[in-house]
This record gives C-alpha cells, sequence and structure tokens, in this order.
C-alpha cells in the first residue's frame, strides 16, 4: 500500500494509528525485557519457588478480560448508531478498568500480608519483580483509563459515528492491548517459577 495515497485526513488516521503501534511495540519490548530479567534473577539462591499469586490477582485477570468484551460490545453498538447502548458498554468499560485496578492492589495487600514488602527488611526479589511489573502494567492502565474518558467525552459531543471513529478506535485498541498484556503477565508470573 502506497502511504502517500488518499486524502489528507486519510493520511493523518494511517499516521496516528502507526504511532499508536510504535507505541505498543516500545511497551512490549519493555515488558520483555522485565520478564527476561525476572526469568534470569530466577536462578538465584533467594529466590521464591514455591509462591502462589494471590487469588485476586486472578480475580482481575477475570475482570480485564470481561472489560474488553464490554469495550468490543461498545464498539458495535456504536456501528449501529446505537447511542444509549455505545454508553452504557463505555461506562462498563471504565468501571471494570477501576474494578481491576482495586483487585490488583487487594493482590498487593495479600502480599504484604504474606510478609514480603516491595523494599526493605522484609522485601524478596521475587516479590519485587512481581510488583514492578504489575504495578507499571496498573500505571499503563490508568493512561487507558484516561483514554476511555476522552472517548467517553467525545461520544457525549457526537464526534463519533459508524463512520467516523478514529479516537474509539485508536482507544480499543490500547485497551485490548494491555488486557492482553495482563493476561500474558499473569500466565507468566503464574507458571513461571
Amino acid at each position: 500500500m502506497d502511504l502517500t495515497q488518499g486524502t489528507l485526513e486519510e493520511k493523518n488516521n494511517r499516521a496516528k494509528k502507526m504511532m499508536l503501534w510504535f507505541g505498543i511495540i516500545s511497551l512490549v519490548m519493555s515488558f520483555a525485557g522485565w520478564t527476561s530479567a525476572f526469568v534470569v534473577s530466577s536462578s538465584r539462591p533467594d529466590w521464591l519457588k514455591d509462591f502462589q499469586l494471590p487469588n485476586a490477582f486472578i480475580i482481575s485477570t477475570v475482570i480485564i478480560v470481561v472489560s474488553s468484551v464490554t469495550f468490543i460490545l461498545a464498539k458495535q453498538a456504536l456501528k449501529k448508531d446505537n447511542r444509549p447502548s455505545t454508553t452504557m458498554w463505555l461506562l462498563a468499560t471504565f468501571v471494570l478498568g477501576i474494578i481491576f485496578i482495586f483487585y490488583q492492589f487487594k493482590g498487593f495487600q495479600q502480599i504484604i500480608d504474606l510478609g514480603y514488602n516491595f523494599t526493605g527488611p522484609t522485601s524478596n526479589v521475587t516479590m519485587s519483580y512481581i510488583y514492578l511489573i504489575a504495578i507499571v502494567h496498573i500505571l499503563h492502565v490508568v493512561v487507558g483509563l484516561i483514554c476511555l474518558l476522552v472517548v467517553i467525552y467525545n461520544h457525549f459531543k457526537q464526534k463519533y459515528n459508524a463512520s467516523k471513529m478514529l479516537g474509539f478506535e485508536l482507544a480499543a485498541t490500547f485497551w485490548h492491548f494491555i488486557d492482553i498484556l495482563w493476561v500474558y503477565l499473569f500466565l507468566f508470573l503464574y507458571f513461571i517459577r
């Protein structure tokens, strides 16, 4: 495909999508580095080999997967110009994102209750990696929630419709990425000892 073809709006849309994908690729590389460091560090003598992730992380994983489904339903409703359903599914996605973060912090509390902190004399290198990976992911979920708020605001301003939904699609792509990323991270942390 010749990227120089099309109207100015089409070129701008392609450029915005490409920039999002560059950002996503850089995030994939960052998390790949952290998970690689996790694997390399697992050979340390002080590494916890029998640690199980808190149940709150399992619940948060289910919640973020459901939030991707609600975002898909919002997009389908928008394509049908069903504004009330779009609003309902967008708000549901936002609420599920907040609940995801709540359960992540609940998981941190469960780790602390087991006696492991992020730093200090009660810290452990295994737990520090888990904290780091989860907290950085939470920060990206917060960015996703901000994007979602912008989409909700623009939706109320009627800036999106079935034929004009670039901002909506960009936010959805990022949201689905952070969803898939967390599923990967959860499975990685759950199964890699």
